[in-house]
């Protein structure tokens, strides 16, 4: 019978694992690390809609009592009866099973504290890649106040464009986290932020180079940093831009993350 309950109540207690994890993670404010806010009053509404269902479901389900396959077949041919129904043995292997997937759960999705994506996606993603797809959607200067512009539109026009002369002026002021420029590691770094249309699943890197001989002796790799100044022709790569900072500092790494 404890066999049945198990197998029965995993699925419970999985289903409310997973329902109170996204509301946990949209009431502290932190289910941004993992889809579009724009997507959180949708999402949480089904979170609610399919535990419900998920329950009702569960609980409306019969119960196969054990005994049942017990009767006459107490001894163990290759882990089952007669009947092909399991033995005490593999009942026992079956329960432990589902109670470390429940804990295994419980702890991923409760315990441990919500991870953002590293440098090391980022580059397994490519952000110069990533900022050539994206080009075609760089926002214009004409008629827009550049300091409504986040690290996405820059990304993009500075992958865009190669005559600084067109930003001649204009000191942006850039946050986000430290990845290494494949072409050129010891003299320049991405200031870099993950731009995500529906969830983390799609979150692509978008990044400005920054040209900083050096950099290793003051950051390391995911690192969050504050760099200010303006755009020039990238000295590793004449057909972009690059930031020439005036000041890079080290910043903590805000509460959102990613640009939208």
């Amino acid at each position: 019978m404890l066999h049945s309950l198990v197998s029965r109540w995993k699925g419970v207690a999985l289903t409310l694992v997973s329902v109170v994890a996204v509301l946990w993670l949209a009431a502290t404010g932190q289910l941004g690390l993992y889809i579009n806010p724009d997507h959180a009053g949708f999402a949480v509404t089904m979170t609610v809609v399919g535990g419900i269902l998920a329950l009702a479901s569960l609980a409306l389900a019969p119960v196969r009592d054990d005994h049942d396959h017990d009767h006459d077949h107490d001894h163990d041919h290759g882990g089952a009866d007669a009947t092909g129904a399991a033995t005490p043995r593999r009942r026992v292997a079956a329960t432990a099973s589902a109670i470390v997937v429940v804990a295994g759960a419980t702890v991923a999705l409760l315990v441990l504290p919500p991870a953002t994506l590293t440098a090391r996606t980022a580059i397994d993603r490519d952000v110069e890649v990533t900022a050539a797809e994206l080009a075609v959607d760089a926002r214009s200067l004409a008629g827009a106040d550049p300091s409504t512009f986040d690290l996405s539109d820059w990304a993009l026009i500075a992958n865009q464009f190669d005559d600084p002369a067109e930003f001649a002026g204009i000191e942006l002021e850039l946050a986000g986290f430290v990845s290494p420029v494949p072409g050129d590691p010891d003299d320049s770094f991405y200031i870099t932020r993950f731009k995500i249309t529906h969830c983390a699943i799609d979150a692509q890197p978008v990044g400005v180079p920054v040209h900083l001989p050096g950099w290793r002796d003051r950051f390391a790799v995911d690192d969050w940093v504050v760099g200010t100044g303006g755009l020039v022709a990238d000295p590793a790569d004449q057909d972009g831009l690059a930031l020439l900072p005036g000041t890079v500092a080290a910043t903590e790494e805000p509460e959102q993350p990613y640009v939208y």
